[in-house]
Parts: C-alpha cells; structure tokens; sequence
C-alpha cells in the first residue's frame, strides 16, 4: 500500500471523481426512473461487478493492448454504444405497451438489471482508460512493493466509492419517480426521457474520440 499521506489523496481524489455526474450515474438514474428502485439498484451492482474486469485489466497490464490494438478499442466502443442505445429504444417500447395496455413481456427483472449494468460497464473502454492512467499516480515501488498488488487493492477501493454514488444516484432517482407514479401520463414522459438519456450516452460513446 503507499504512505498514508498519499492514501488519503487518492480517497479525497476518488471521492470527488466519483461524485462528478457522470455516465455511469446518469444510467442508473435512467434505469431507476424508467422501472423503479430496486431495479436502478441492481443496475449500480452490476455496474460495480463490471467494474472489476477493467480493475484486473489494469492491475495485470492487459489494459495497454489497447494502445496497441486501436481496433479492439473501437470494437469495445461501438459494442457499448449500440447496447446503450438498444435500451434506450427498449424503454420507448414499454411506453407504447402502456398506451395500448398490452401486457408487458415478464422477464428477470433485477437479474436483467444486473447484466445489463454489467455489460454497460465492461464495454466502456473509457473506463478501462481511467483506471490505467488513474492509479498509477498513487503506487509506491519502493521497498520491494509488489505494483500490480498496489493497482488491484486502489482499484477496488475506488470501485467502492464510485459505487456509492451510483447507489445514491438511484436513491434520489426513486424519489422523483415515486411523486410521478400516480400519474400514468408522467410516468410515460419519464420513460421516453430516460430513453432518450440512454441514446444520448450511446451516442456519446460512440463519438468518444478514438485512441
């Protein structure tokens, strides 16, 4: 681990990164105001269990293959803004279902809302960019201290706090979607907001500039 006088610069950095609105808090605060609390929360899990794939990426290197490989980059970029904006469209269709009152297919629901988080978050090559030029600033080779052990352990930390602000993104999220609930009308303006958020992000991604 490094001296604590750097510790503690990487929690208040982290802290403060992960509290900037940003596209992971913007999904899930889509995702909650579309289809509730519990499913914005398994939407912040599963973007923290997403997370730890770019955490491993950058503690054991495999992060720089994308300075090498600009087309897995852009594979990896295009993949996540097509899915993003799938979603979105999804939304638009539960909105048609609720103006025809047909029956919503059912489906996994909070398992749904975990994988989609997952999948979101492993094919944001951002993501994997951020924490191979993050942490590195906080390691300490000195004494024989093992880097990739020093990446792993920051990673997760961060992750932690980067989660904590999806979960309360969600929590905030539920209460403006909980004043709109006795209004079928408002919940549709919702819905079609939240997916045109998550064409925007997809969107966003896509234009992200390449490497």
């Amino acid at each position: 681990m490094p001296p604590n006088e750097l510790l503690l610069t990487f929690l208040v950095t982290a802290t403060l990164y992960g509290y900037v609105p940003g596209p992971a808090m913007l999904f899930v605060a889509a995702q909650t105001a579309a289809q509730g609390r519990r499913h914005g929360l398994m939407t912040s899990f599963g973007i923290h269990l997403g997370t730890y794939f770019h955490v491993l990426a950058a503690a054991f290197g495999i992060t720089v293959l994308l300075h090498f490989f600009p087309s897995v980059y852009i594979g990896m970029k295009l993949a996540g803004s097509a899915y993003l904006i799938w979603l979105g469209f999804g939304l638009f269709r539960r909105v048609a279902e609720m103006k025809t009152n047909a029956p919503s297919a059912r489906s996994s629901g909070e398992v749904q809302a975990l994988f989609e988080g997952m999948l979101v978050e492993i094919l944001n090559p951002k993501t994997a960019l951020f924490y191979v030029a993050f942490l590195p600033q906080f390691t300490r080779i000195e004494d024989g201290q093992t880097l990739w052990l020093q990446l792993l352990v920051l990673g997760c930390i961060a992750n932690v706090i980067f989660s904590s602000s999806d979960v309360l993104c969600a929590l905030l999220a539920e209460v403006v979607r909980r004043r709109l609930q006795h209004s079928t009308g408002r919940q549709r303006i919702v819905r079609v907001l939240a997916g045109c958020l998550l064409i925007a992000l997809g969107l966003h991604l896509a234009l992200m500039p390449s490497l």
